[in-house]
């Protein structure tokens, strides 16, 4: 069987199809239909009783009708690639704001389950202002020993850097301890690293960015497929739009106080500053302020077309999750409202977060002005106004940071 027929979602789409399936037994490929048709009657047995690329088709099945009971009930499985499935397929469906029970515990009665080599979590940075994070993943090798893989995700490519080694635990548990002390890192669990990575990898096809050296490697290691579609966000909620009136204060974190335009942007609106301050017409201080805030209207609602709101969007949906594990539910509420209001394209009012980023420029503009004793706006580029920030940085025990 080719590996494009034994993709979840091509036979996902020819079960539902009615096409032919000669490599599986025709009992098999009739019952996988019904619970195609119907997952919501998707009995756990019946499932695990498919063969597995079956099995993993229905389960995608339930992920695209946004149906959790056959991953909630296969995530407690016996069957141990069934329990994998289903715990990323969990973990798409929460990323769309879908409802998702944690995992049931098990009852005094049962027995205990087989020992499991143990899972680490991963490491994950915050997200730049070019849309540029660390992945740091590892898992248990025999003996004492951890595959260590470091990863620089882009949004706009996917996976663009990766060094691949081995570590002994206690190198590893140290690395682990000095990149948190060190700030600009939080914890993943394994699950939600693999579809980031996912995520990262299907970004990587789509734009046809070269796979870095050994990235096939980590793939197979860590039991990844590359995302086929672009992540969707789900749709605003009612009180998105109070929370999206807050959203230039996101600017005022740590994370996000080096975001800024591309120096293109940067350099149309310093331009129109510079309009404004040479205008040959007699402006008072206040007159100058508004046009100067016109000209950061205009250039903010240029920048951001439809494209670049949804690029936007989603690098604060990843910033939303990083603010909730670094303990700032409000910023991660803020962050979650914006995200979803600008993905889904809402106009008015115009996005408080998109305009506050370009004001920074001209924040910076009037300093670097004022330190070279000249009027905000005089022969001062974006380049001048700030040093270009550093992508990457790296903490005390050697993990990257961008």
């Amino acid at each position: 069987m080719s590996s494009s027929s034994s993709d979840p979602r091509s036979l996902l789409d020819a079960l539902r199809s009615g096409a032919p399936l000669p490599s599986f037994p025709a009992e098999a490929v009739e019952s996988a239909r019904a619970l195609a048709r119907d997952v919501s009657q998707a009995a756990l047995a019946r499932v695990e009783a498919l063969p597995e690329p079956l099995a993993l088709a229905v389960l995608e099945a339930a992920v695209s009708d946004g149906n959790t009971v056959l991953p909630e009930a296969l995530a407690s499985s016996s069957v141990k690639p069934l329990v994998k499935a289903a715990k990323k397929a969990l973990y798409q469906l929460r990323s769309r704001g879908v409802a998702v029970a944690g995992p049931a515990r098990a009852t005094p009665a049962e027995p205990p389950p087989a020992a499991a080599p143990e899972a680490l979590n991963a490491l994950a940075s915050a997200v730049t202002g070019d849309g540029e994070r660390a992945l740091v993943l590892a898992r248990v090798l025999r003996g004492a020993g951890v595959e260590v893989v470091q990863m620089q995700l882009s949004d706009e490519r996917g996976v663009v850097a990766l060094q691949l080694g081995d570590r002994n635990r206690a190198t590893w548990r140290k690395l682990v301890k000095d990149g948190l002390a060190h700030g600009g890192i939080v914890e993943l669990p394994p699950e939600e690293a693999a579809a980031l990575l996912a995520e990262a990898a299907g970004t990587n096809l789509r734009t046809r960015t070269p796979f870095p050296k050994g990235l096939d490697v980590v793939l197979r290691h860590f039991g990844v497929q590359p995302q086929q579609s672009p992540t969707e966000l789900p749709p605003p909620e009612p009180e998105d739009l109070r929370r999206a009136q807050e959203a230039d204060v996101l600017h005022d974190t740590v994370e996000l106080a080096s975001w800024l335009p591309p120096e293109p942007d940067m350099r149309v609106l310093v331009q129109k500053m510079d309009e404004v301050v040479q205008s040959p017409l007699s402006l008072s201080d206040v007159q100058r302020q508004e046009q100067l805030q016109a000209a950061v209207l205009g250039v903010a609602r240029d920048f951001f077309t439809p494209e670049v709101r949804q690029r936007y969007a989603l690098r604060l949906w990843r910033m939303a999750d990083y603010f909730e594990r670094s303990s700032r539910p409000r910023e991660a509420d803020i962050a979650r409202a914006e995200a979803r209001r600008l993905f889904h394209g809402a106009q008015e009012p115009f996005s408080r977060f998109a305009e506050r980023l370009f004001e920074k420029v001209l924040a910076l503009v009037a300093a670097a002005g004022a330190r070279a004793g000249a009027r905000p706006g005089a022969d001062t580029g974006p380049a001048e106004a700030a040093p270009a920030p550093t992508l990457e940085r790296r903490s005390p025990g050697g993990l990257i940071i961008p």
